[in-house]
């Protein structure tokens, strides 16, 4: 493996001196770096369509301080269905302690300090991969893979007003800052761009190669990273200029088929630093890992995993990777140093997962499931 840049040294470097690098001798992930503060890594499943042998159903807890000891599995009445749906998505929200995650058909809302289900809403189309607004206020959910997004209030789930896009509705992004949700659909090569306060489609990104699927942002909003239909890789959008700029192919991996979604890559994420991007490759069973440094993309390294990926996200340090197939991946070594089992011994797998970072039992930070960028200065 060839040496990385200086640039990206003192990047990373730095990141960890500030968060706290290095695992603890008590363990080989380490415990938690504040006395005060307990990181929980929250799963919801089935999160593999709705196959039960990868952990059941349920909100799976995980202690991310101890080495991702199971915690919890809290039930709710989606996971009390006979036939528990999909699950969609999910997203929480310090400022309300809540948790919401949507099935093909419902939105619901739990109360993180009492573990009870709120409410739940079966919202106009169904749903998809919702994401919620930094001030825990407002809701933005696809329908699902139809013509519009419905925008909910957080507080009781009733409907605000839609977003017409007529394309597929599917993934959805909130900026750090709140200012823009970003909108994709299975049936366009645009990405959609949504401003929060006069509610309204202000400008598209593309067009790409083919309709986007997942996708993930920069913090300062100025690059988009999404996979396509028929690539293997991911392409590279100007969010200021509104173009697309790169089509990033993986090399020395040949795409093959797929049990899920469809396409070669579904699952792209930026570690919070943004040094690196991360690429899912299901044929392969595999993920691959880009320098992002520099003025394009570049390959420098892939790793092995235990089925196909369909997703890809990161701890809010940036110490650890999280795949869709449960794996615990050291970021900075690129190591795989743990993998989610259940109460059962299943192994636990979900495209739908979150970190929620407690004090006490108040949630004071939270993380996302896009692997969206971090780096807002």
């Amino acid at each position: 493996m060839r040496s990385l840049p200086s640039s990206r040294l003192t990047r990373r470097a730095f990141l960890h001196l500030g968060l706290g690098l290095g695992l603890s001798a008590a363990g080989v992930l380490g415990q938690d770096r504040s006395a005060k503060r307990r990181h929980r890594l929250y799963v919801v499943c089935p999160g593999i369509r709705n196959y039960l042998e990868f952990g059941g159903a349920g909100i799976l807890v995980f202690d991310i301080g101890e080495g991702y000891r199971f915690v919890q599995r809290i039930q709710t009445p989606a996971s009390r269905e006979a036939k528990p749906e999909n699950i969609k998505g999910v997203c929480a929200s310090a400022v309300t302690g809540r948790l919401y995650f949507t099935t093909l058909t419902k939105l619901y809302c739990l109360d993180l300090r009492t573990q009870e289900t709120l409410w739940s809403k079966a919202l106009p189309g169904g749903c998809d991969r919702l994401a919620i607004h930094p001030n825990g206020q407002e809701l933005y959910v696809p329908s699902l893979e139809k013509d519009h997004w419905n925008i909910v209030h957080a507080e009781n789930g009733e409907l605000i007003a839609q977003v017409v896009t007529k394309s597929g509705s599917h993934n959805t992004v909130c900026s750090l800052d709140g200012r823009r949700v970003y909108l994709a659909g299975l049936r366009s090569p645009y990405l959609a761009v949504f401003d929060t306060a006069s509610r309204r489609i202000v400008a598209q990104v593309g067009p790409f190669s083919a309709p986007i699927r997942p996708f993930t942002i920069n913090g300062r909003q100025t690059r988009c990273y999404c996979c396509v239909n028929g690539l293997l890789g991911f392409e590279v959008g100007d969010l200021t200029s509104g173009k697309k700029i790169q089509r990033i192919e993986v090399e020395g991996y040949k795409q093959g088929p797929v049990k899920r979604h469809g396409c070669p890559s579904h699952g792209v994420g930026l570690t919070p630093d943004e040094t690196e991007v991360w690429v899912c490759d299901a044929a392969n069973q595999a993920l691959h890992i880009f320098d992002n440094t520099g003025a394009q993309p570049k390959q420098v390294a892939s790793l092995r995993l235990r089925e196909q990926p369909g997703w890809i996200t990161f701890s809010l340090d940036g110490r650890h990777a999280w795949p869709s197939t449960g794996e615990i991946i050291d970021v900075k070594t690129r190591k795989i140093i743990a993998t989610l089992h259940d109460e059962q011994g299943r192994e636990v797998h979900s495209e739908k997962m979150v970190e929620i970072v407690f004090e006490g039992d108040k949630p004071v930070q939270v993380g996302d499931q896009f692997g969206v960028g971090r780096v807002t200065a």
